[in-house]
């Protein structure tokens, strides 16, 4: 640590720290979102699924209200999760402990990226306690160490990682408009039929459907688990069920591995777990991240959805998203409470409308640049993510100082 920079207790440098362990809120289907430890990951607050009323808020945030720019920290499973909170209407659960730094003293941004950091974690994990399940408690918390530069170097640290997590947050939010998109379109298209409400429908099994199509099952759109070849032993391109995006569609982290069996996929194919919760949760991916020609692999805990010829691949995915072909999905699964899994033949004669298979290429057409333009997206991201991950520990240590250090420069290499 650099001779000029300071060590404070957390609590000397705190302005507020709100913590609601201990309660337990009414929780209801609408009305103010709570932030929960669910749903701190990878440095930001994902979209809550959880509320409570609005009329019992003032009454349940009695230990204090957030403020945008407070970091708020996950205390047990996991411990150590930060965010940087940027709406305040929101209520706070428990294992959640909101920091306040004091001005001129310790930058919350900043504090944010500590505690993120390798010297942040650790010391977090030196200081927790429990044996089923683990974490800190406030009093520990309170004791941890935190090193600092002068308050302006706090703030222009921050500034520069916050720059970069916001490019990655804006390309997440352009890619789940551009799927929004595709997904917009194949509902009119396959679902709605709106594209055809001037042409003539026929009744069917399905309903009305526009005349010339055909009900047909979901086997006679897609070859199920396909079969490919990969020699054991040999190195390949590995995507674990966990890395299996929930709401949006392109996978981006993968390792290399030795095959020794599982699911063996190509790009093209969609991924569509089979598990409950992970089916539950909406865990799919669209294969984009081969090189051309490799063949990859992963779990066995998802199928792999092939086009067949002349059946868009696109259409696959989002048919995979379907929320009616998921509820139909599920009703497949069978097995024990909390691991059961979608049965290959009743997840195969789920009924379709079969359109002229021009209506295919047409889609293809439409939404093949919003799956491009999210592929790129995903690439960018990676990069920035490895630059964020690069610069994180070395401007939190003081090894890499600003005067160094310029932003632009290393987002262009």
């Amino acid at each position: 640590m650099p001779q000029n920079w300071k060590t404070y207790k957390l609590e000397d440098a705190l302005e507020c720290l709100i913590d609601y362990r201990g309660k337990t809120p009414k929780k209801t289907t609408s009305g103010i979102p709570l932030v929960t430890a669910k749903i701190v990951k990878k440095g930001v607050i994902q979209e809550p699924k959880e509320f409570i009323a609005e009329s019992d808020y003032k009454g349940w945030m009695i230990r204090g209200f957030p403020e945008i720019g407070d970091v708020v920290l996950t205390t047990e499973a996991p411990l150590g999760e930060v965010a940087i909170i940027k709406d305040k209407h929101i209520a706070l659960a428990q294992r959640i402990i909101t920091l306040r730094g004091k001005k001129g003293i310790l930058s919350s941004s900043y504090l944010k990226y500590f505690l993120q950091s390798t010297v942040g974690q650790n010391r977090l994990v030196a200081r927790e306690s429990g044996t089923t399940v683990t974490g800190i408690k406030q009093s520990e918390l309170r004791k941890l160490k935190v090193d600092c530069p002068s308050y302006e170097e706090q703030t222009a640290i921050a500034n520069i990682l916050s720059t970069i997590d916001a490019k990655i947050e804006n390309n997440l939010a352009i890619n789940k408009t551009l799927e929004e998109m595709a997904m917009a379109l194949y509902k009119e298209w396959f679902v709605d039929f709106g594209s055809f409400q001037e042409s003539d429908f026929a009744e069917s099994d399905l309903g009305m459907i526009p005349a010339g199509w055909e009900v047909r099952t979901l086997r006679d759109f897609i070859d199920l688990n396909p079969r490919l070849s990969i020699r054991k032993g040999e190195s390949k391109t590995f995507a674990e069920m966990k890395i299996l995006p929930i709401d949006c569609m392109s996978v981006s982290q993968v390792v290399k591995k030795e095959f020794k069996g599982g699911s063996k996929f190509q790009n093209g194919d969609t991924l569509f777990a089979r598990i409950t919760p992970c089916l539950e949760n909406g865990k799919t991916a669209y294969v984009d991240f081969l090189i051309d020609k490799e063949i990859g692999f992963g779990s066995t805990e998802f199928l792999v959805m092939r086009a067949k010829k002349n059946i868009s691949k696109y259409w696959v995915y989002c048919i995979s998203r379907d929320p009616n072909f998921r509820n139909f999905s599920i009703s497949t699964m069978v097995g024990t409470s909390g691991r059961q899994r979608v049965q290959n033949e009743p997840f195969l004669s789920y009924e379709i409308a079969k359109p002229p298979l021009e209506y295919f290429t047409n889609f293809d057409k439409k939404v093949e640049s919003y799956f491009k333009q999210i592929r790129q997206g995903v690439i960018e991201n990676q990069t920035l993510t490895k630059l964020r991950d690069t610069l994180l520990p070395k401007l939190i240590s003081g090894e890499v100082r600003l005067k160094e250090f310029d932003l632009e420069t290393e987002l262009k290499r």
